[in-house]
C-alpha cells in the first residue's frame, strides 16, 4: 500500500468520525469544519475518494443515511432532507473493513491527548 497524503487521512478520518458522506460535502465540512464556502477543492475531494476506493479503503454506501442533527452539517439541513424522504444526490462513501482500521489508528494520531 502507497503512503497516503494528508487529505486522504482527513477523509478517511471524517468518515470514521461522521458516517458516510459524498466528496462535495466533504469539501464543505471536512472534519466537522463547516461553512458556507467549500475548504477544500470538491474535485480533488472526488479524487481522492475514487483513488481510496481503488485501493479498497472505501466502499460505495449503499444503506440509508442517518437523518439526525450531525455537528458536521446545519441542522435544517437534515431536517429538510428527513421531511423530503429522500435520499440526497451523489455518491457517498463508506470505510470498509479495512478503511475502519486504518481510519482509527488515524483518528488516535490526529486526535491523541
Amino acid at each position: 500500500m502507497r503512503k497516503l497524503n494528508t487529505i486522504e487521512k482527513y477523509i478517511l478520518v471524517h468518515i470514521y468520525k461522521f458516517g458516510p458522506d459524498n466528496p462535495w460535502l466533504m469539501a464543505h465540512r471536512l472534519l466537522g469544519n463547516y461553512g458556507y464556502v467549500a475548504k477544500y477543492d470538491p474535485d480533488e475531494i472526488d479524487k481522492y475518494c475514487k483513488a481510496l476506493k481503488d485501493e479498497g479503503l472505501l466502499v460505495v454506501y449503499k444503506g440509508d443515511l442517518k437523518m439526525k442533527v450531525t455537528s458536521s452539517i446545519k441542522p435544517w439541513l437534515k431536517v429538510k432532507s428527513k421531511e423530503m424522504k429522500h435520499r440526497p444526490q451523489g455518491i457517498y462513501y463508506d470505510l470498509s473493513k479495512e478503511g475502519r482500521k486504518l481510519a482509527s489508528n488515524f483518528y488516535k494520531e490526529l486526535f491523541k491527548k
